[in-house]
């Protein structure tokens, strides 16, 4: 069994109302903001213990569109460090099926390094690694 994976990072919902969802996250489930963007428009809520980015859904659309769908947005697996997140890397890019949205990056300004796929059944997964 592998061990380079630790575990859910956070999940990343799109809803259709970010003001509502996030009226929810904090009212009703007495959880805290903690950032958000803007521009992507999006706004990230915790319990202390799980993290949850909600994404304004900003069109309607056909298949995955991170602006146009309710639901998962993605799943954010956590790795023990930077060679793990590339020897994973490398590993799932090579499996049949894979479709790479982008490779090992800084998220935002870092130091949080990432990369995100569709898994052959076309879920969104982002493995990530944060030195903090």
């Amino acid at each position: 069994m592998s061990t380079e994976v630790l575990g859910i990072d956070h999940l990343g919902l799109t809803v259709g109302d970010l003001e509502a969802s996030l009226g929810f996250f904090i009212g009703c489930l007495g959880w805290e903001k903690f950032g958000g963007n803007p521009e992507y428009p999006s706004v990230y809520v915790t319990n202390g213990h799980a993290k949850i980015t909600l994404w304004q859904r900003v069109e309607e659309g056909a298949g995955f569109d991170r602006k146009a769908n309710i639901g998962l947005h993605h799943t954010a697996l956590k790795v023990a460090d930077e060679n793990a997140l590339l020897r994973l890397f490398q590993q799932i890019k090579a499996w049949p099926g894979v479709t790479v949205e982008f490779a090992p990056e800084l998220s935002g300004s870092g130091p949080k390094k990432h990369f995100m796929i569709l898994e052959p059944g076309g879920t969104r997964l982002e493995f990530s690694y944060d030195p903090r």
